[in-house]
């Protein structure tokens, strides 16, 4: 797919109408994450294809048998861009894309079929109703209760997530796989309900089968440049101040012949903010952006290295991460460690 405007530079490509892009599915390097998905359907009978279609992020619109797919899949430059607005690519790799894919065709069936209206599945997952507050839901790690299939545990995070989640796993994998994989868990008895659920889906009819795409791109006449203002508002954690205290503790005043503090953490930036986002799941905009705040707070106090690089690197990685980690569990960063 050859765009016109695939070698512009960013400030021009931003400049950039989302409609006046020209991006379809067929020909884009998503395709065949496509196909693949309806590969998995047309191999457990399942006759229902959602509606995909590139929208301004990941999402299955509300009561509609749809996937929204993100428009920087589509190409490498529009990738590209998103890597420098935000710092990541959701669902960049194949790998990724087809877990992300599985998860909201969960979401799609679900609208299709109205199956969270049933008593059944609110036995199996619980109240749909239930307050939704994805970036800060407390899981609980070793629990067996749930699959396990995007980063983060996150069939936790709410009951039509823990439902997404467990149709993701059960299509991704064949029924001796989950079977095996999840035997002891009380997370296979809602495999299992899954799968009963399919099997009757196979034989009916959907409850809904059209209905209004959200965010979808082909009619969107923002630019690039007003997406991610506003969707680098959106994700913009409420960074704590950090307490002088914990700083000076991991790095110490600054001497003659001693490295300064900021700039050893620019140097190491990356590594850090890379370390931590592996170990967390945390969005890398969210950890680079604590990371930044770090070097700001370092650099106002005045605070020197150790001669103990290796230490020093553990220490504000554990630092970072213990901030990050306690921000996904409750929602709050712990301001002293």
């Amino acid at each position: 797919m050859s765009q016109d405007w695939e070698s512009l530079k960013d400030e021009d490509l931003l400049k950039i109408r989302f409609c006046d892009l020209g991006i379809r599915i067929e020909g884009s390097e998503v395709e065949p994450r496509v196909q693949k998905l309806m590969s998995a359907l047309d191999a457990r009978g399942l006759s229902l294809r959602p509606t995909l279609y590139f929208a301004d992020e990941w999402l299955s619109p509300t009561g509609v048998p749809a996937i929204g797919i993100p428009f920087y899949l589509a190409h490498p430059r529009l990738k590209q861009i998103e890597m420098r607005q935000m710092l990541e690519v959701e669902g960049g790799t194949p790998e990724w894309c087809d877990k992300l894919l599985f998860h909201e065709c969960g979401h799609a069936f679900d609208h299709a079929y109205r199956f969270s209206s049933r008593r059944t599945w609110r036995t199996a997952f619980g109240d749909p109703a239930t307050d939704y507050h994805p970036e800060t839901y407390r899981p609980r790690p070793y629990s067996k209760a749930f699959v396990r299939h995007l980063p983060n545990w996150y069939a936790q995070a709410h009951p039509d997530e823990d439902f997404a989640e467990t149709f993701a796993v059960w299509l991704a994998l064949s029924q001796d796989e989950w079977r095996t994989h999840y035997e002891g868990w009380r997370a296979l008895e809602k495999l299992e309900y899954v799968d009963k659920l399919m099997r009757q889906a196979a034989r009916t009819a959907p409850r809904v089968t059209r209905g209004r795409l959200v965010a979808e791109t082909s009619k969107s006449k923002r630019t690039l440049l007003w997406h991610y203002k506003a969707k680098r508002k959106l994700w913009e954690a409420d960074y704590p101040d950090f307490y002088d205290a914990d700083l000076r503790k991991i790095f110490g005043e600054l001497t003659p012949g001693d490295e300064p503090a900021a700039r050893f953490m620019r140097r190491y930036r990356r590594a850090i903010v890379t370390s931590t986002v592996t170990w967390t799941g945390e969005s890398k905009y969210t950890v680079d952006g604590l990371a930044a705040k770090l070097i700001v707070r370092a650099d106002a106090l005045n605070l020197g290295t150790p001669s103990d690089e290796s230490a020093l690197l553990l220490d504000i990685g554990s630092y970072l991460a213990t901030l990050v980690t306690n921000y996904l569990h409750t929602g709050k960063f712990k301001r002293k460690v």
